[in-house]
C-alpha cells in the first residue's frame, strides 16, 4: 500500500523546491481538506496543476555504480499507467507522506530510469512497510521514483532503498555499468510539524491552462531534462510532437560504441514539451523511406548513452536528403503521472499520434 525509499546521510540538503501534487480523477469525499478538486475541462495536453508543493531533501547517498537522494512532501495523489490502462491512485487515510527518490550515475550526473527500486522501512528493528516505488513524472521534477507511505508517528526511521540491474541498453562508457543491485541504508528523520511547514500554493486561474510550472532546482542533484537540441550530437533532421511528447531526432554517422550493426544511427530524444524532461519506458517503431523504397522499419531500442542521454535508437543503411521517417508509439511511457502529465503522453485520453519527419 505504500512505497519508499530514502538515502544515506551524506550532504544535508533542507531547502524546499517546487515539486507539482499529485491529484485525483474526481472530486471524491476522500480528498483531504485543502487540496483542490481535481481541475475541470482539462486538455488533451500538459496543463498547469491545480497546486505546486514544496519538498524538503531527506540525504544522500553513493554506493558502486549508484548515486541517490531522498526527499519528501506531503501525501499525493497520482496515476499508475500499466500498458494502455491509465488509474488513479487515492491518498490513503494512513498516508503520512509522498516519498521521492532520484537514482544518477555520480560520475556523468546522468539520471537512471528503468532500474527498478524497492524500500523497506524501519523503526528500530521493525519493519514499518516495504513496496516497490513506481517511476514516476512530474513537471518541477522530471523522472523519478516515489510513492505514498504511512509511519508510525513523528520519529527516527531506517530506510533500505534497493535497486536492480539495469534493463535498458548501455552504450559508450555506460557499457556494462548499472549492472549489479544494490542496497543502502538511510537514516530518516520525520515530524509532522515539520512537514506541515512545507510550501504549498493554488495555482489559482492559471490551472487547467496548458504549460508547465517551472522545473525546480537542486544544487547537488543532477535534473532528468534531455540534452538541447544544440547539445546533440550528430546531424538534427528535426523534431516532431506526439501529444505534448516531443520527439528530436539526430543522425550519427555510426552507431555509439556497443551497439551492433553497420550504417548511421538515428537517434530519438523524446521530451516533454515545455521542461525537456526525458520520457523512459516507451515503445517506438520506426520506418525510414525513400520514395517508394523501405530503407528502414523496426524497433528503436531504448537506450542510455554518455552523450546521447536516455533515447530510442536504430541502425540505419543510410540517411539521405529527402527521406521521410515515420515514428510509431507502440506503447506510451510506463511511467505514474503527477498532475498535468496525467492527460498527456498518451495518459487518460489515450492515443499518440505518429510523427513524420521529412529530411532536408
Amino acid at each position: 500500500m505504500n512505497r519508499r525509499a530514502l538515502l544515506q546521510a551524506g550532504a544535508a540538503l533542507t531547502g524546499s523546491a517546487a515539486l507539482a501534487g499529485c491529484m485525483g480523477l474526481l472530486e471524491t469525499e476522500t480528498r483531504p481538506i485543502g487540496i483542490p478538486p481535481i481541475p475541470e475541462d482539462r486538455p488533451d495536453a500538459i496543463y498547469i496543476p491545480s497546486h505546486v508543493e514544496g519538498m524538503k531533501m531527506s540525504g544522500m547517498a553513493t554506493q558502486g555504480d549508484y548515486a541517490f537522494g531522498l526527499m519528501y512532501s506531503y501525501a499525493h495523489r497520482f496515476w499508475n499507467v500499466n500498458g494502455d490502462s491509465v488509474s488513479l491512485t487515492e491518498i490513503a487515510d494512513e498516508d503520512d507522506v509522498h516519498l521521492m527518490a532520484s537514482v544518477w550515475d555520480p560520475e556523468t550526473m546522468t539520471v537512471l530510469p528503468d532500474t527498478g527500486l524497492s524500500a523497506e522501512i524501519y523503526q528500530g528493528d521493525s519493519l514499518v512497510t516495504q513496496e516497490a516505488i513506481y517511476p514516476m513524472l512530474s513537471q518541477p521534477m522530471g523522472f523519478h521514483y516515489g510513492s505514498n507511505f504511512g509511519l508510525n508517528g513523528d520519529g527516527e526511521y531506517t530506510v533500505k532503498l534497493s535497486v536492480g540491474a539495469m534493463s535498458t541498453r548501455r552504450s559508450g562508457a555506460f557499457q556494462g555499468r548499472f549492472s549489479e543491485p544494490t542496497t543502502v541504508e538511510i537514516p530518516f528523520e520525520y515530524s509532522q510539524q515539520a512537514k506541515e511547514e512545507i510550501m504549498f500554493k493554488r495555482m489559482e486561474d492559471k490551472t487547467a491552462t496548458p504549460g508547465a510550472v517551472d522545473p525546480m532546482e537542486m544544487e547537488m542533484m543532477p535534473d532528468s531534462l534531455a540534452p538541447s537540441e544544440s547539445d546533440l550530437p550528430g546531424t538534427v533532421i528535426g523534431p516532431g510532437m506526439s501529444n505534448d511528447a516531443k520527439f528530436v531526432v539526430t543522425v550519427l554517422e555510426t552507431p555509439p560504441a556497443g551497439i551492433d550493426g553497420d550504417g548511421q544511427y538515428v537517434a530519438v530524444s523524446a521530451r516533454s514539451r515545455y521542461n525537456r524532461m526525458i520520457l523512459p519506458a516507451m515503445g517506438l517503431e520506426g520506418t525510414l523511406s525513400r520514395g517508394s523504397e523501405t530503407v528502414y522499419e523496426g524497433e528503436f531500442t531504448r537506450t542510455l548513452d554518455p552523450n546521447l542521454n536516455y533515447h530510442y535508437g536504430a541502425v540505419v543503411d543510410g540517411v539521405e536528403s529527402g527521406d521521410e521517417l515515420s515514428l510509431r508509439v507502440t506503447v506510451q511511457p510506463q511511467t505514474a503521472r503527477h498532475e498535468g502529465y496525467e492527460t498527456a503522453f498518451g495518459g487518460l485520453m489515450g492515443g499518440m499520434d505518429d510523427v513524420t519527419i521529412t529530411v532536408e
